[in-house]
């Protein structure tokens, strides 16, 4: 018997010159901003939300989409909830907004670093593994 839920969610790589924003979930892990695609919202739509709730950035300029994948909500422990399993839809923006303020209280904390060390900042491995696959293509 299978209880895992599947959802969709959809988020973004914002860059701002050779920085990337990175937000903190729960005073506990560390992402690229992303979410649950709400019903009735595009991919595209739910990413830019998302990066807004998630990071106060409006000035969001759209470059293109970067791809997809799969991993499972993080657990209390760090490790791999499985009761979720996330599709998580990537897109590219750049910003030239400086401050980051979160709208959202279960992200407390938003902020600029340089694209160098995103990876080794993000919690999940599978966010790492993305996020180094495409970042290589773009710098």
């Amino acid at each position: 018997m299978n209880n895992t839920n599947h959802v969709k969610c959809s988020g973004g790589i914002i860059m701002n010159n050779k920085n990337v924003a990175v937000v903190n979930q729960n005073h506990d892990s560390w992402s690229l901003p992303k979410g649950h695609i709400d019903p009735g919202e595009s991919r595209l739509e739910a990413a830019k939300r998302e990066i807004y709730e998630e990071t106060g950035i409006v000035d969001l300029q759209f470059i293109r989409y970067l791809g997809e994948y799969s991993r499972y909500r993080i657990g209390l422990d760090g490790s791999d909830d499985k009761s979720e399993l996330k599709t998580i839809y990537i897109f590219l923006f750049h910003s030239n907004q400086i401050k980051l303020e979160p709208k959202d209280p279960n992200n407390p904390e938003a902020k600029w670093i340089h694209y160098n060390s995103v990876e080794a900042i993000l919690t999940h491995p599978k966010d790492k593994e993305f996020y180094s696959m495409e970042i290589s293509k773009l710098i």
